[in-house]
């Protein structure tokens, strides 16, 4: 699909994009779990073993956050690990702290405001898990939402997906499944920017927003985990927020 913004739009996510300069890139990285987690949370968050060694990579990962670093070479995986032990790592991190950004503005997603899950008049997800609904079907965005926290979730515990010890093996699917649970992330931050950035920038949390945008962006990018088609619905922001 080719996509067209209209002068509102652009102006909407110019408006996102500079918001990223209200704060320093260092504290909105050191502030987002403390800042959020005085917020509402939309579920619990899921937590690492400690003495793995997805523990300690999560430990490097986050300390690096913190030290400042700029956030393309965060994302680089550290030399001799394993690529899968750094996707697992990022897909749950990526899960925690997308959860607790929908938390801060879930009471004001409902069916009334919003009875699709969509990203702007011009795109809407449609929800199908191969199961329960095996063809996709139009849904509330809250509800859709919570499906999809719900699908994620129930990979990341499964074992036999995301095992936990080293002496069992990563499936071969899975740089594909975490393409998917990227890909449908995704889709939580585009209903969030285009439909409640008002209640994002209320509570004084764009910049932490937008920090964590980033991230997630650059490690798509430097991995090649979701193609350009998939990235559309927040591309004009994408240009004007992630220039570094």
């Amino acid at each position: 699909m080719s996509w067209m913004y209209d002068a509102e739009e652009v102006a909407h996510f110019k408006q996102i994009a500079t918001s990223q300069r209200k704060i320093p890139k260092i504290m909105a990285l050191n502030g987002f779990l403390e800042f959020f987690q005085r917020e509402k949370t939309f579920r619990p968050k899921k937590k690492f073993t400690q003495g793995t060694i997805r523990y300690s990579l999560h430990k490097q990962a986050h300390a690096s956050l913190q030290s400042g670093i700029n956030l393309r070479e965060v994302v680089r995986l550290p030399a001799g690990e394993n690529m899968n032990d750094w996707l697992a790592v990022h897909v749950v991190d990526f899960f925690n702290r997308i959860n607790l950004i929908y938390g801060t503005i879930s009471e004001y997603c409902n069916v009334t405001t919003c009875p699709t899950m969509s990203g702007g008049s011009k795109y809407e997800y449609l929800w199908a898990d191969g199961e329960i609904f095996k063809k996709p079907v139009q849904l509330p965005a809250p509800r859709y939402i919570e499906l999809l926290m719900d699908w994620v979730e129930n990979q990341i515990n499964n074992e036999s997906l995301f095992p936990v010890s080293t002496d069992v093996p990563f499936p071969k699917t899975f740089p594909t499944l975490c393409k998917k649970i990227l890909a449908r992330l995704f889709r939580v931050f585009v209903h969030v920017y285009i439909h409640h950035f008002d209640r994002i920038v209320s509570i004084g949390a764009e910049a932490h927003v937008n920090t964590c945008y980033k991230h997630f962006y650059y490690f798509i990018q430097e991995f090649d985990l979701m193609s350009a088609k998939e990235l559309e619905p927040l591309a004009a922001m994408t240009a004007q927020m992630c220039k570094d």
